[in-house]
């Protein structure tokens, strides 16, 4: 259905966020990502969850095979929904049992349109799929759920890399 999308510049770079996981811990990304390679996967509603999770069932034998690699859940909030972070994040964290999941879940409560202009991101009217190493470089994107060509082009965006 959605194909990947080539990366619209050579500039598009991850960038300087501050996140915390639903476990607490505060990180600087990009440089806290803990793979040398990483999915990550940017959402702007609550509505988006299923699109993130259709990704995980293709995702855990990519990171089983690549032992550089770690994916993770962006959801981006307006940074006027800080004041509230305590009990949005509490109620998304009380929402998912795994400590793993929790882990890998970091909200981001910034300026969403300045973000959105950072990552070339084409509509926040649903998720992107970005492969970003720990110095914020993209090398592949794609958008929505998943489908089969999605999961090859980054299957293959993967091995691309490995060499």
């Amino acid at each position: 259905m959605a194909a990947s999308l080539p990366v619209l510049s050579l500039a598009a770079v991850f960038p300087p966020l501050q996140a915390r996981n639903l476990n607490g811990r505060t990180l600087a990304l990009p440089a806290a990502f803990a793979g040398a390679r990483n999915v990550v996967i940017v959402a702007f509603r609550r509505a988006h969850q299923q699109l993130v999770d259709s990704w995980f069932p293709a995702l855990d034998p990519l990171l089983a095979t690549h032992p550089d690699l770690r994916a993770y859940e962006v959801p981006m909030l307006a940074s006027g929904y800080s004041l509230v972070r305590p009990f949005i994040d509490g109620g998304m964290a009380a929402a998912i049992p795994s400590p793993a999941v929790r882990e890998r879940t970091l909200t981001v409560y910034t300026h969403v349109t300045n973000v959105i202009a950072a990552l070339q991101i084409r509509s926040p009217e649903t998720i992107t799929i970005l492969l970003v190493d720990r110095s914020g470089q993209i090398s592949w994107r794609s958008e929505g759920g998943y489908a089969a060509d999605t999961g090859a082009g980054l299957t293959q965006a993967l091995a691309a890399g490995s060499g």
